[in-house]
């Protein structure tokens, strides 16, 4: 987002009322955009009975719709601690093979609800946050999740190893297709070796 300062016509200053009226109505849009962006999908409903002691550790990115914030990186990790404030310590790191560099992002997730509803807002730039529902969970082992950003353009499938059995992707897949996510362009994310020639290839 990018905020203009603007200036009438003529140069000339607006009056009080004027001035503060538009400040109103710009906090108001402000905190309509920012609330959606931690909203969810139509369709998504995030998992109960969640049991974030459970859930925290590390994850590995199994399957993603690509976006420029994680384009071009392989072997991406997402590893959640628990904090003292009740809040969850996100990390979130990938390889980029082009330059042979890890690059890492840390953020911090609160509940927008109950705790024991998967739903939360995480912020890596503040004020700046974005939904995380966990819409799908293997509730025996939290050995998988599936989650989803504030529309259907964010998907991640996420295991706690680097890889996860065909049967399952193909059935979270199949569940993502039904609540209306692009799944054909979802991506298989690499984590093989991390030795690289920069500039050059793996």
């Amino acid at each position: 987002m990018v905020l203009f300062r603007g200036r009438g016509v003529e140069g000339g200053m607006a009056e009080v009322g004027t001035l503060k009226q538009a400040r109103l109505a710009f906090v108001a849009t402000l905190l309509v955009i920012l609330s959606g962006c931690t909203g969810r999908p139509d369709g998504v409903e995030p998992v109960t009975s969640f049991d974030i002691s459970r859930y925290r550790g590390v994850w590995y990115e199994i399957l993603r719709l690509d976006h420029s914030f994680e384009r071009g990186l392989t072997n991406v990790t997402a590893t959640y601690t628990l904090r003292d404030d009740g809040s969850v310590g996100v990390l979130n790191r990938g390889f980029a093979r082009a330059n042979c560099r890890w690059k890492e992002a840390d953020g911090r997730a609160v509940f927008q609800g109950p705790p024991d509803t998967a739903s939360l807002s995480v912020t890596f730039f503040w004020p700046f946050a974005g939904g995380y529902h966990v819409f799908a969970l293997d509730r025996q082992d939290y050995g998988w999740a599936m989650i989803s950003g504030p529309s259907h353009d964010f998907l991640w499938i996420l295991a706690r190893k680097p890889d996860l059995s065909p049967e399952i992707r193909q059935r979270l897949v199949e569940n993502a297709r039904g609540l209306g996510f692009p799944v054909d362009e979802l991506m298989l994310v690499d984590h093989g070796p991390t030795t690289c020639v920069p500039g050059g290839s793996p």
